[in-house]
């Protein structure tokens, strides 16, 4: 007898739909497993035959065949344990009910127990995208999983439990849909901009990357809060709504890193080492592909600290994800695409002793000794960086000042009227910040006048700027205007915006 469950497989974050087909035929007791399975779903086996016979259930003592559908589709992970285990049950009468329609993901432990699994929100996801309404998957990932909209989904803790349900003797309590809320973590409270003191100009800046989603770069001696500026980020930036809460948990559910709460609910900050690989801030891989940093850091902000300490061409992968909010790997287990719109933080010393520039410290660095630290950040890369602000140490008189500083609350008002401006004009778009604009929009809302084209000419010249270059100052001054509230951008927008790009200046691809 032949029995089919549907279960389903991620390519990416793509969902792949599967169907598990059991055959049991008479003959010497035997299990083949075919349809590309890869090592942990072959040893699936095993723990579907521990978790049957120990959930007081029959294991067929025949030839088993167990197809997965499509063959040409390789099945990695443990989540096909339970639609293999209700397969086998169907095909030899021990359960007699129908899985048709049914969605069925989970790991099994050798008591029949259901184990959590990652990618279940993608997985659901795209097969209610397909026409499926109902899903078991493991109690672990019945928040997650209830976070989608339209489908019935049941969370069971062991396979005892499904049969039951599926049979009608007893069934499983439906999830409810979650109400999503943005989250405030005791992180994000404790790092606010009103404890950052002085750097007037820093802050400015921050304000104006967070305003239009736009790339900054601080670049500054030791201790001048380079470093507090950027962990203030989370607390500046804009609050998510529930389809980017569902699309940045897709990543961190195939990437294994969520909590308990099953959603995402505040924007990421990622802060890899130095000494990360191009791998793992890219993603990739010897078989399976998994996302790296830069897609963890997807739609909030990806924080390279140090940054000539990376490695240069670690750095230099950077480029083509900042230019185009996406990433494709491709390795010998298959080419898969990554969302990677982030938005990047950096900061740097502006030597090796750290005090060129500084009016408190003496710099001890030659001038070839500048010039080699700085070359390890390329000029393409510093092109791809909208806002590049030099901050200087702090006196100890500003650190010891009682003037209360502006808080992130103040700042973030400010931000979110702009970045609403921004979505109504990009209402009919792809679109959502300034930063992302191509030529064509660029073209559309960020026209000059004469003497606004007059400042850019001569800024283009004497700062031997690259077109890359023109047309992100264009965009920053775009999002000051907006913080102004200005319908045009006028030319101490444009000041304000070149002001921004004096560091590297001359750097060409």
């Amino acid at each position: 007898m032949i029995a089919r469950v549907q279960s389903y497989a991620l390519n990416g974050l793509d969902g792949v739909a599967v169907t598990v087909e059991a055959d049991i035929m008479r003959g010497l007791p035997s299990y083949e497993m075919v349809g590309l399975p890869d090592a942990a779903v072959k040893e699936s086996k095993e723990r579907v035959r521990s978790a049957i016979k120990n959930s007081a259930l029959e294991f067929p003592l025949h030839k088993i065949t167990i197809n997965l559908a499509p063959a040409y589709v390789k099945k990695e992970g443990s989540a096909f344990d339970l639609p293999v285990a209700v397969s086998i049950l169907s095909a030899c009468g021990a359960l007699q009910a129908s899985t048709d329609g049914v969605v069925l993901l989970g790991e099994l432990a050798l008591n029949g127990e259901i184990r959590p699994v990652k990618g279940v929100l993608p997985a659901v996801i795209s097969a209610r995208d397909k026409g499926f309404t109902k899903f078991i998957v493991p109690f672990a990932n019945g928040k997650e999983a209830g976070y989608v909209c339209g489908v019935d989904v049941y969370a069971a803790k062991t396979l005892k439990e499904v049969v039951d349900h599926l049979s009608g003797v007893a069934c499983l309590e439906r999830v409810e849909n979650a109400p999503f809320e943005t989250g405030q973590t005791e992180e994000k409270q404790s790092h606010d901009l009103a404890f950052v003191k002085g750097q007037p100009i820093a802050k400015r800046a921050l304000e104006v990357a967070v305003a239009g989603g736009h790339n900054i770069l601080f670049v500054g001696p030791p201790g001048s809060g380079k470093t507090m500026l950027a962990r203030a980020l989370p607390s500046v930036l804009p609050d998510m709504t529930f389809d980017e809460a569902l699309e940045i948990t897709k990543i961190h559910s195939v990437a294994g890193t969520l909590d308990e709460q099953g959603i995402v609910r505040i924007r990421p900050f990622r802060s890899p080492h130095h000494t990360a690989t191009t791998v793992s801030l890219c993603g990739g891989g010897n078989k399976t592909v998994h996302p790296g940093e830069i897609s963890l850091a997807h739609g909030g902000v990806l924080f390279l600290d140090e940054l000539p300490e990376y490695q240069r061409s670690t750095l230099e992968a950077l480029r083509q994800p900042l230019e185009d909010g996406i990433i494709t790997i491709s390795r010998a287990g298959g080419t898969v695409t990554y969302p990677a719109s982030f938005m990047l933080c950096a900061s740097m010393n502006p030597c090796p002793c750290g005090n060129y520039g500084s009016k408190q410290r003496r710099c001890t660095c030659t001038p070839n000794d500048i010039r080699r630290y700085r070359a390890r950040v390329s000029g393409p890369l510093l092109d791809r960086i909208d806002i590049q602000v030099e901050v200087d140490g702090v006196a100890y008189e500003d650190l010891t000042s009682e003037t209360e500083e502006e808080t992130s609350a103040a700042v973030k008002a400010r931000a979110d009227s702009a970045r609403k401006i921004q979505r109504e004009r990009f209402l009919d778009s792809a679109v959502k910040t300034n930063a992302e604009m191509s030529e064509k929009e660029t073209r559309v809302y960020c026209k000059l006048d004469a003497e606004g084209e007059s400042v850019l000419k001569e800024a283009f010249e004497s700062l031997h700027l690259s077109a890359r270059a023109r047309a992100r100052i264009l965009k920053v001054a775009r999002t000051i205007a907006d913080l102004d509230l200005s319908e045009n951008i006028l030319p101490e927008h444009l000041y304000e915006a070149i002001s921004y790009r004096t560091y590297g200046a001359g750097d060409n691809e």
